[in-house]
């Protein structure tokens, strides 16, 4: 498939060619403006992946990802905001709820655009956000940490656990209301223009009818642990734009490191997981007889973990040669390669775990591999 040709990917290098890139100095320093949002809803790409039977493109893995780093390259802040949509509307498409009629032809076709609360599940079995029946619907209480694109977004999906040990999402209005109030705007070393704020819920009720999953909690995380292994395409957009401010000679043996890893990324980004994949670590489930299967399981993982660790490595040397090579320059708050840096520096954590941070760290110190094959 020639992605460069894909009419997805030709309206994501138009609008990052046309807006993003020439507005993401500005941006960083004074916010994601509602215009940027309206350019994004009008250019489709917010149904990357939706079905088309609800006004999506259904567009393969491969087009989304190139998107994806199209925008992240252009403009980290917008990016950071509209990625977050792509898990309520592939949440709605696997849903059985009636939610799923009443909003997944909205934020495909992008008339709507949502929000995500839903990282302080990674924390369980504390709960951060409790969730518990009321009045036939659920009443939500606790603290969302991170809210990104508030002001910015219609809707967000939010979870929370109940007290069965279940997750619940439902959809509320993205907007101050009875039982729910977002702190101001985090000042953040990098993305603040995202206008991220944590949600305080104290009693935020919704109906059944905005419920748009219910699981079982470690049916849930075996899936989310999946996504939090992979490397994300921003990082390779992200890089490659810092690339872009080097000479070619400087350029060349990165721009040869990055295509390996980005290829090597993506091809292990399209296998399924290994049989006897249940999410957690093979260590915590090894039993007399399942060595060989638990051992597959830790070699699939922690090949996915060093691919992402040679891809933040790459990133830093990539944003600290554009930091150098512009010298004073990129000292302003205008040099877009001391931007680059920042944005660098906040993928390092965007969806980190606790699984994922120690393999990074374990890379950073030049420690060997931990492939989990200890006893428990």
């Amino acid at each position: 498939m020639d992605l460069t040709a894909h009419p997805l990917v030709v309206r994501a290098r138009r609008l990052a060619e046309d807006l993003l890139a020439p507005e993401a100095e500005r941006v960083d320093q004074e916010g994601v403006p509602p215009g940027h949002i309206e350019a994004v809803k009008r250019s489709g790409l917010l149904g990357v992946t939706a079905p088309a039977d609800h006004g999506g493109a259904g567009a393969p893995p491969a087009v989304a990802r190139e998107v994806a780093e199209i925008l992240a390259g252009a403009c980290g802040a917008t990016w950071f905001v509209q990625t977050q949509h792509h898990t309520p509307v592939q949440t709605l498409a696997r849903s059985e709820h009636p939610v799923r009629e009443r909003l997944l032809g909205p934020l495909s076709r992008g008339e709507l655009l949502s929000g995500v609360a839903y990282a302080q599940l990674r924390s369980y079995p504390r709960r951060p956000v409790r969730v518990r029946p009321e009045r036939g619907g659920w009443r939500f209480d606790g603290t969302v940490p991170w809210y990104t694109g508030w002001g910015l977004n219609d809707v967000m999906l939010l979870a929370g656990v109940t007290d069965s040990g279940e997750v619940l999402f439902a959809f509320a209005e993205a907007r101050e209301q009875p039982g729910l109030r977002a702190s101001e705007p985090m000042r953040l070393a990098a993305l603040t223009a995202a206008r991220t704020v944590s949600l305080e819920l104290d009693g935020l009720w919704l109906p059944a009818e905005a419920v748009a999953l219910r699981a079982p909690y470690d049916r849930w995380a075996a899936g989310d642990r999946i996504r939090t292994l992979h490397t994300s395409p921003a990082v390779f957009g992200v890089t490659q734009a810092a690339l872009s401010l080097l000479d070619t000679d400087t350029a060349a043996p990165l721009r040869g490191r990055l295509a390996g890893i980005r290829r090597r990324a993506y091809e292990l980004a399209d296998e399924p997981p290994p049989e006897g994949w249940t999410g957690r670590p093979a260590t915590a489930r090894r039993t007399r007889g399942a060595e060989s299967e638990a051992r597959a399981v830790d070699a699939w993982v922690g090949e996915r973990l060093a691919v992402r660790s040679d891809a933040y490595e790459l990133l830093r040397t990539a944003t600290t040669a554009a930091v150098v090579a512009g010298g004073g320059r990129a000292m302003s708050l205008t040099g877009r390669a001391q931007r680059l840096a920042r944005e660098g520096l906040f993928l390092l954590v965007q969806g980190q775990t606790a699984e994922s941070r120690a393999a990074h760290l374990r890379a950073l110190s030049g420690a060997p591999a931990d492939t989990g094959e200890r006893n428990t």
